[in-house]
C-alpha cells in the first residue's frame, strides 16, 4: 500500500471515530476499540496476530496507569464531598479575593481542579465568585469566566487529573509524573495569562445574564454554606503530600545517601505508592468533617468515574498498538521530515480536532496520547517523530492537553456547566467560553513550541 493510501485510510479511521462519538452517540470506549480492530484489518494485521496486539495494548493500561487514576479521582471525591475543595478556595479568597477578585477565582479554579474534575469544581466553588461580585457590586460574569479558565487549565494540563494522568503513562512517563506536574504548573499558568485579560473585557456587563444560571448559584450558594466545616491545611495535604513524596524520589536518584534511605525514598516515590499514601492523608479530613461513614460510597462513586476514564484509556492503548502493528510508524518515518517540522504542533492538532468534534477533553487527551505510543518505543509514533527523551514526552503531553482545551463549545458539557451555573446565556457562551479557550489553548501550544525548540 502506497503512502498517501495508507495515511488517507489513518485519516478516515480517526474521522469515523470522531463521527461514531460525536454523530452516532457510540460510547467512546466502543467507538476507538471498534476503529482500532477495522483500522488493524484494513492495515492488513494478521488475523492470528490481533488478539495479540490487542491484549498487549488493552493491558497495558492496567499494569501501568490505572491504579493511579482511580487513587487520584478518589482523592478528588474526598475533597469535593467533605468540603474541603470549598475549603481551599474560602482560603484563596481570604488571601486575593477583596483587590483582585477575577485573580483569586482564577486561582481557585487552578488550585481545585488538580484533584477535582472542572465540572463538579464549577459547581462547587461558583457561589463564592457570586458572594464576591455581589459585595463588590459587579457583574459576575468576568468571575464566572475566570473561574472556568482556572478549573480548566488544571484539568487539562496537571496530573492527578485523569487525563493528563493516563497521556503520562500512555507516553511512558508514569514514573516521570512529577515533571509533568511541573510543567503542567508552569504551561497551565501562563495559558491563563490571556484568559484574564479576556474575562476582564466583560466587566461592564456586556454579556447578557442568566435568570436561570442566577437561580442555581443561588441554589447552590444556600447548599455550600450548609457544607461541613474543614480546614484548608487538611484540604491541602492530599495535594501537597504526593507531589512532596515524588520530589524526594527524585532527589534521592541524584544526590548520595544511605542505601536504606535512597531505597526507602524511592519506594515512596514511585506515583502509585504517594498516591495511596495521599489518599491515607484523607482520613484525618474525614474526621474532622464527620463523613467518614460516607467513605465507602464515596470509594464506590470514584470507581464508577474512574472505570470509564481506564478503559476508554485502555481502547485508547489498542488503537496505539495496532498503529504500531500495522506498520503506520513506518509511513510516518518516510515522511518524517515533513512532520518532524511540525514538531509538538502535530499531537496540538490531532487533539485540537478530536476535542472540538467529540467534546471530551479526557478523550481527546488518551486517544491522542495513545497514538503517539511510548517514547523509549523505536516502533512507535513518538521514536518517529523524534520524541525519545522524558523530556520531549512530557512537552507532547503538554501539547496534548493544550490541543484539549481547543475549544470549548456546544458538545462540550464544560461548556454548558459554565454557561448554565455561571449565569451566561448560551448564545453568549460562544464569545465568551468558546473564544476564551481558543485562546488558552494557542497560547499554550506557542510557549510549547518555543520551549521545545529552546530545550529538545
Amino acid at each position: 500500500m502506497t503512502t498517501i493510501g495508507t495515511l488517507l485510510i489513518f485519516a478516515a479511521a480517526i474521522v469515523l471515530m470522531v463521527v461514531a462519538i460525536a454523530r452516532w452517540k457510540v460510547h467512546p470506549f466502543l467507538a476507538i476499540l471498534g476503529t482500532a480492530i477495522l483500522l488493524a484489518v484494513v492495515l492488513g494485521v494478521p488475523y492470528t496476530d490481533l488478539p495479540d496486539v490487542i491484549g498487549k495494548g488493552f493491558g497495558g493500561v492496567f499494569s501501568g496507569i490505572a491504579l493511579v487514576i482511580i487513587f487520584g479521582t478518589l482523592i478528588g471525591s474526598v475533597l469535593e464531598h467533605t468540603g474541603g475543595a470549598v475549603a481551599l478556595a474560602r482560603a484563596v479568597e481570604r488571601v486575593v479575593g477583596k483587590r483582585h477578585p477575577r485573580l483569586a477565582m482564577m486561582l481557585i479554579g487552578w488550585i481545585v481542579s488538580i484533584p477535582v474534575f472542572c465540572d463538579s469544581g464549577f459547581v462547587l466553588v461558583s457561589p463564592i465568585g457570586k458572594s464576591l461580585a455581589r459585595r463588590s457590586g459587579n457583574s459576575p460574569v468576568p468571575l464566572m469566566l475566570a473561574l472556568a479558565a482556572g478549573l480548566f487549565a488544571s484539568h487539562v494540563f496537571i496530573p492527578p487529573t485523569p487525563g493528563p494522568v493516563a497521556a503520562a503513562g500512555m507516553v511512558g512517563l508514569e514514573n516521570d509524573l512529577l515533571l509533568v506536574i511541573g510543567l503542567g504548573a508552569v504551561i497551565s499558568l501562563l495559558s491563563l495569562i490571556p484568559a484574564y485579560w479576556f474575562s476582564g473585557r466583560f466587566s461592564n456587563s456586556e454579556i447578557s445574564e442568566n435568570t436561570e444560571g442566577s437561580e442555581r448559584l443561588e441554589n447552590s450558594d444556600n447548599s455550600e454554606r450548609r457544607r461541613p466545616n474543614c480546614g484548608a491545611t487538611l484540604a491541602l495535604l492530599p495535594i501537597l503530600l504526593p507531589i512532596v513524596l515524588m520530589a524526594l524520589g527524585s532527589v534521592a536518584t541524584l544526590v548520595t545517601m544511605p542505601e536504606g534511605i535512597t531505597a526507602a525514598l524511592t519506594f515512596l516515590g514511585k506515583p502509585v505508592i504517594a498516591l495511596i499514601i495521599a489518599t491515607l492523608s484523607c482520613l484525618p479530613l474525614l474526621m474532622k468533617a464527620k463523613t467518614t461513614d460516607l467513605f465507602y460510597g464515596i470509594t464506590q462513586s470514584s470507581l464508577k468515574t474512574a472505570g470509564p476514564i481506564i478503559f476508554i484509556t485502555a481502547a485508547g492503548g489498542v488503537l496505539g498498538s495496532v498503529v504500531v502493528a500495522s506498520g503506520f510508524v513506518d509511513i510516518i518515518k518516510e515522511s518524517g521530515e515533513a512532520l518532524k517540522a511540525l514538531g509538538v504542533v502535530f499531537p496540538f492538532l490531532i487533539a485540537a480536532i478530536l476535542k472540538s468534534a467529540q467534546g471530551s477533553s479526557t478523550v481527546a487527551i488518551t486517544t491522542t496520547a495513545s497514538m503517539m505510543g511510548l517514547f523509549s518505543d523505536s516502533g512507535s509514533m513518538m521514536n518517529a517523530l523524534g520524541f525519545t527523551s522524558p523530556l520531549a514526552a512530557a512537552l507532547v503531553v503538554m501539547a496534548i492537553g493544550a490541543g484539549a482545551m481547543t475549544v470549548s463549545h456546544a458538545n462540550d458539557s464544560y461548556f454548558w456547566v459554565v454557561t448554565g451555573f455561571g449565569g451566561i446565556k448560551a448564545r453568549d457562551g460562544y464569545r465568551t467560553m468558546t473564544l476564551m479557550t481558543l485562546l488558552m489553548g494557542l497560547t499554550a501550544i506557542a510557549v510549547i513550541a518555543l520551549a521545545a525548540a529552546l530545550l529538545l
